[in-house]
Order: C-alpha cells, then structure tokens, then sequence
C-alpha cells in the first residue's frame, strides 16, 4: 500500500499547508542552542554507555552464573528510553545500538531461562511492561521490522489459555502461572520495607517470621494458590502491546480488544466507588481467592506498592483506550481513581520511615535547599488496618491525563496540586530516576506563564547529567562480569543494592525534558506507557522521524484546540523543512495556523558597504491561514530563522496509525 494510499484509508487528507519562516532571529535564545547539544551528546554519551556496560552483540554484561537471579525487565530498562530519543532527533546510533540490544538481549534471557518462547511468562505486567517499552519504542521508530515481535506476543497474551473473553479477565497475573509446591517467598531485606503480601496465612504475623524456610514455603504456596488465580488492574499495562499491534498493522481486533478490556475495568471500578478492585476471579467475581475482599491480590492495594502501580496501570490503559476510540470517557478510569485517593489526603511532615516507597521522594526533597516541613500526601496501600502508606501524589499521573485531554477540568487538578503541596514548583532539581520523570512541576508552571526561564534551565540541567552520567561510568569499577556475586548488599544503610538495575543507574540518554519541551508531552508512563505527544517531527527532505539537524523546537501553549511552538534554525548548513505533525500517531488534525512572519515594508537584510554591515531590527506582521484538516504541516527554516505556529487542533479526530509510517 502507498503512503497516500494508507492516507486516505485513515481519512487524513493528501495536501500538506506549507508555510515558510521569514524571521531573522534576534539571537538564536539559549535554551535552542542547548536543546541541540543535548540532543548531539546522546551519540558519544550512548556510545560510551555502550562500551562499558553492553556485550559486543548488545546484550548485558552480567555473570552468567548468576543466571538464578535474573529477572528480564532489568536486562531491558538500561536502553528504555533510546528508541524515543532517535524519534525526538537523536543520533541513529541509539536506535542502531536498540536494536541490535533488544534481540542480544531476548536471546541472553532465554539462555538464562528467564524467557521461554521469546517471552517472560513468570513475571507479573508490573515488571514485563517495565521489559516492554525498549520493544515499543522500537516499534514506534519502525513499524514494518517490528511487527512480528509485537503481534507474536499480543496473539500469545490474547490466546484463550490465557485470556477469558466471556468474563474479560485475564486467567493469571503471570502469562504462565507458578507451581504452588514450588514456590516460596524468602525473607530479604530489599522487601521488608512492603511488609507481608498476604496476612491471614496460619504461623505468620510478621515479616521477620519469613526467615523460617517452612514459613517461607507456606507464604509462597499462598501467594501462588490465591494471588495468581485472577486478574488484577496491574494487567492494565498491557494494553500498550496490544495498542501497538493495531497501530502497526492496523488490524481493527486489537483496537476492540483494548476499548472491551479497559471498558471492563471501568464498570468495575465505578462498582467499587471509583477504585479499581485488586482481585478478579476465575468467574470474574471480585476478591474470589481473598475472602471476597477488593483488596489483597497480586502487585495490588496491600503489597507492595498499591497506588503507584495500580495508578500507573490506570493512566496507560485510559490514555491508550482514548488513543483508539478519541472517547474522553476512558479516562474516567485515572480521574476517579485519582480524585477518591485525593479526597483523603492531608497535610503531613515526609515521614520516610512510613513510606514504602522513600526514594522516589528523598532525592527530590533533598534537592532543595530546605525541604518543605510539611506537604500534600495521600494513601498509596488498604490492608486490614484501612487506608496507610501516606505518600506524595505521583504527578506524572494527572499531567498525562491533562497532556491527553486538555481539558480545563484536569488542569484544574493539577492547579490544586500545586496549591496543597506546600513547595516552589518552579525549581529545576538535579535528580534522574531510572524512570526519567520527576520534573513535571517546573514544566507545568512553564506552560501556566509563571516560570519563562523553564526552556533554557532545564536543557541545560539535563545537559549536565549527562556529563554527570558520564564521569560515574568513569568512576565505575565493578566488574561487571560478576555482577550478582553482591546481590541485595546493604547501601546507604538501609537500602538494598540489586546489581540487576545497576547498568540503568548509568544511562546517559535523557528524553523528559525534550519530550516536554519539543513535543508537549510529559515523560511516557514508565510502565509501558506511550508519549501523548501533542507534536511529532520529521524531516521533510529525508523523511526521518524526529527534529532535523539544527533545527529546535519550544511547545509553549497547550489548550484543548490549540497548541503554540516556536522553531529555531540554529545552525549555518543549510536550509531545513520539518514536517510538523499532530499527534504522535496521526490522532490529531490542524484545522489552522497564525504565524509571525517578516514585515515586508522593511529593507531587510539592508544593504552592506566597503567592510561594514549594520543589521537593520527587522518589523514583523501576523499572518492567519484555515484549511482543510491536514496531519502535518510543511515549515521551510532558513539558518538563523525563526517561526512561532498557533496551530488550531481538532483533537482526537483521525484513526491513529503507524501503517505505512516512514
């Protein structure tokens, strides 16, 4: 099929609006000039990366003895993000190193026996969306060379052994359910701090009992006979694989199946007052191995983590659901969630000790000068005790349900976030997680018109963790070829250090700041979320995904029918064409644009004589175009040129696809 074929079986239109850059820019502004450096430092930063912690044929430098103590997500996570830096402009030589690691990799598992089949089938979606999002990156990046991977893996997941279409359930948290008789649950410091996953088992009251080997079994073959005999909302993370699979070959079986699943957990949260309830059993009955409780279940409200993958689960499903239909109301899912567990928040002091997830906070707090004594904290965990576990609000949850909507409801969530939270959300903080998120607040405050110098500040700070990134893997001796012989040694005094998550400490690619900033979305959802970007690019000339060289670019305005950027040629090379495109998969339409253009009354660029040239201010006019629902828009730059586009948006209206994608 051509591509103006695909075309016009999604409904996009064949004429592209042009419009051409006139503005001579005043100074090329410093946040473009550091967008573009960070940009060209993934190539040497990436490569260096790849040297020290990455085999000759890309998979993990790792024991192979070890293989005992493997799990597959942390062989991935280490290259998570390099596919999405090559789609925002980054070298090719991360999607290269990609995808050369993803099959290095699969292969490396299999041989440990991690993965069976190409697939990890012991472990939960929490952990195997976490393993997933290198693939999907991947796939996004080249739709045609990924697409027997992708729906190899939705056939497998959708196939009835596994998935019980008459009660829409999953039949395991796990693709392959575990032996009761040979599972256990062994006592281990890195774990104590989430307490007991199930607390009605005879001979165990706490968590310290565990380190009885009998006991150990017996909370292993509970876990294993009641927590994997159902569906729990975790599952919720894998309706990105199957979103993959439709936008990738278009097949309208996926697209129903998401919209079905993610309807299923809709009207099971909204039986339960809005909280998705942790157990679904094999009738499709609430809490049927529990006691008939909604909480309890695997990666569910009590063990370990509750809200915060349970939350992130939520957020991917409703933004995918809203993706394929462009329905609204699939977000109801996060929004009731988020909205009961705010109702019960309160002002309290950070206690870390409570907290069952501290540094994903301590990092943040203690990048301020003074730490906020008090701030806006809500229930991440219900156990027999009721609601505990008080933790700050995730906010890269509500800001991807306002990227995806719009809307000045879900704003508003946001605006009262900032209110209750007691802390300055302007400050750029110098932290990185292996999630590569955490800097919404700054970001927010940007696009709200309260914190302008948010562009530059955050290139620049991302700019600098990059060289920190590389004077660590400098300053790391580990022989990595026995990584494991340390595993779970005490850190920091309190802490375990998992030396499967080491090489992902050290990843030098940074893509929030520039998906933020380039494309106006916040950092993808970690657990197998998809960027809601209001933006995508491509180079005109070559058809490459991405920025072309030289070229920047600054979301400054997002609204529910309107997005506003500013591009920035910032080189001398040559003149550039970008294709600006709405949406990140062609969900989007422009219905119009206002550009500033060069007044043509003033003589620019003047006139030059004998060795002086004086370079006129030149005026600049407005100029307004409407036409036809159009996918992209074609933008000429010449160096040193500028352009700011108020592109009016029909949101949501087009079939989303990568079919046929360059």
């Amino acid at each position: 099929m051509t591509e103006p074929d695909v075309q016009k079986e999604h409904g996009m239109v064949s004429s592209t609006p042009r419009v051409t850059a006139t503005v001579p820019c005043p100074a090329v502004p410093a946040w473009a000039l550091a967008q573009r450096a960070l940009l060209q430092s993934f190539d040497a930063a990436g490569r260096r990366f790849a040297e020290r912690y990455l085999r000759p044929d890309g998979s993990l430098r790792w024991n192979d003895e070890q293989a005992h103590r493997v799990r597959s997500d942390a062989f991935y996570e280490p290259l998570h993000n390099w596919p999405d830096a090559y789609l925002l402009g980054g070298p090719t030589s991360l999607l290269e190193q990609a995808s050369r690691s993803w099959p290095a990799i699969t292969e490396q598992l299999t041989r440990y026996g991690a993965i069976r089949g190409g697939f990890d089938r012991s472990t939960e979606w929490f952990h195997l969306s976490e393993g997933a999002i290198v693939l999907y990156g991947l796939a996004a990046a080249e739709p045609q060379r990924w697409i027997e991977p992708v729906t190899h893996f939705a056939d497998q997941l959708l196939a009835p052994s596994h998935y019980d279409a008459g009660s829409r359930r999953f039949r395991h948290p796990q693709v392959e359910p575990p032996d009761p008789d040979r599972t256990n649950y062994p006592w281990m410091p890195s774990m104590k701090i989430y307490g007991l996953p199930l607390h009605d088992v005879p001979g165990i009251r706490t968590y310290d009992d565990l380190q009885d080997p009998e006991l150990a079994a017996r909370m292993g073959r509970a876990m294993a006979e009641r927590m994997s005999a159902g569906d729990g909302p975790q599952s919720l993370s894998a309706t990105t694989l199957i979103t993959m699979a439709h936008l990738i070959t278009g097949e309208e079986r996926y697209r129903t199946w998401v919209l079905d699943y993610v309807g299923a957990w809709l009207e099971r949260a909204d039986a339960n007052d809005g909280i998705p309830p942790d157990s679904v059993g094999p009738g499709g009955e609430i809490g049927a191995t529990l006691g008939g409780r909604w909480w309890g279940g695997m990666y569910g409200w009590t063990w370990p983590h509750g809200f915060y993958n349970i939350g992130m689960a939520s957020v991917v499903a409703g933004t995918n659901a809203l993706l394929l239909s462009g329905d609204e109301s699939y977000l109801e899912l996060p929004r009731r969630l988020m909205d009961r567990l705010y109702a019960m928040g309160e002002q309290r002091e950070l206690d870390w000790d409570a907290m069952s997830l501290p540094h994903r906070w301590q990092d943040r707090w203690m990048a301020f000068a003074d730490a906020p004594p008090r701030t806006f904290v809500v229930p991440y965990r219900h156990g027999p005790q009721g609601w505990f576990d008080h933790q700050p609000p995730m906010l890269a949850l509500p800001t991807t349900v306002w990227a995806a909507s719009a809307k000045e409801a879900d704003w508003q969530r946001l605006d009262q976030l900032h209110e209750q939270s007691g802390y300055d959300w302007r400050a750029v903080l110098p932290f990185r997680g292996k999630d590569e998120a955490g800097h919404e607040a700054p970001w927010l405050r940007f696009l709200a018109g309260a914190n302008p110098d948010y562009p530059e500040r955050a290139m620049q700070n991302a700019l600098a963790m990059v060289h920190h990134r590389l004077d660590l893997i400098e300053a790391d001796d580990r022989d990595l070829d026995h990584l494991g012989d340390d595993a779970f040694a005490p850190a920091n005094g309190r802490f375990a250090y998992d030396p499967k998550h080491h090489a992902t400490g050290y990843n030098p690619v940074l893509t929030e700041a520039l998906l933020q900033l380039t494309t106006g979305s916040p950092q993808r959802i970690y657990n197998s979320g998809v960027p809601v970007s209001q933006l995508h690019y491509a180079d005109s000339a070559t058809g490459r995904p991405g920025l072309p060289p030289e070229i920047a670019a600054l979301v400054r305005t997002v609204s529910a029918d309107r997005v506003v950027v500013e591009l920035v040629h910032t080189g001398t090379a040559a003149i550039r064409e970008v294709a600006v495109r709405a949406g990140g998969y062609g969900e989007h339409r422009f219905t119009g644009v206002r550009h500033d253009a060069l007044d043509e009354t003033p003589d620019y660029p003047g006139l030059t004589g004998y060795s002086l040239s004086v370079r006129p201010s030149p005026a600049t006019t407005t100029v307004e175009r409407t036409f036809e629902p159009a996918a992209e828009i074609t933008v000429r730059l010449a160096p040193g040129h500028t352009i700011t586009l108020d592109l009016a948006m029909a949101r949501h209206s087009a079939r989303p696809t990568l079919v046929g994608a360059r």
